[in-house]
């Protein structure tokens, strides 16, 4: 559930619904963490942030893009054991 804070006035609950929906849209596919919504005479101020994003690490290996190799055969797996890593 995000937390949302309205500092330094009131602000009725649609108002502060339409200011969730304007941060929503800016990316729609992550989580809003916290808002605070903070008035200042007639101007309003948006904090806010959103959670991390998780993310699945690709490599090269082999000539293939690859998150992990669970699903390889054991002949690429063997492959893969048997290629030389170079330091940096």
């Amino acid at each position: 559930m995000t937390d949302i804070k309205v500092i330094g006035g009131e602000m009725t609950q649609t108002e502060i619904d339409a200011y969730v929906a304007h941060v929503r849209e800016k990316d729609p596919t992550k989580v809003l963490k916290y808002l605070n919504i903070k008035i200042d005479g007639e101007f309003v101020d948006l904090e806010y942030e959103f959670l991390p994003t998780k993310f699945q690490r690709i490599r090269r290996i082999t000539g293939y893009l690859v998150g992990d190799m669970s699903r390889w055969n054991n002949a690429k797996t063997a492959e893969e054991k048997d290629r030389v890593k170079h330091g940096v």
